[in-house]
């Protein structure tokens, strides 16, 4: 499932964005540990909500869609976490501060 595989690459932005702002914790760190625990347990738990178009009934179809609509809240708490980690920096443009700002972009926008 995607959201098991982007895990490894929450704790690579974590500590990349740790090393650019200079700071010793992100934001919120165990609302963080939260966030990734709860991405991880819905994640397995909405693993086919890929399969809405397979004949499934209105109540699968309703519980799979909650249930994958339930994980923008973590994954919300995550990009605010992160971006308050960001806030009030001295902000340097290289390699690590594009990708940290490319990564948060198009996770924002892709999900």
């Amino acid at each position: 499932e995607v959201y098991i595989l982007i895990l490894p690459a929450f704790g690579i932005m974590s500590h990349g964005m740790l090393n650019y702002a200079g700071k010793s914790l992100t934001f919120g760190p165990l609302g963080m540990i939260f966030a990734i625990f709860s991405i991880g347990l819905v994640g397995c738990l909405v693993w086919s909500h890929h399969m809405y178009v397979i004949g499934m009934d209105i109540d699968s179809r309703v519980y799979y869609m909650t249930a994958t609509m339930i994980i923008a809240i973590p994954t919300g708490i995550k990009i605010y976490s992160w971006l308050l980690t960001l806030y009030d920096n001295f902000y340097k443009i290289n390699s690590l501060s594009l990708w940290i700002v490319g990564f948060i972009f198009m996770f924002t926008l892709g999900g």
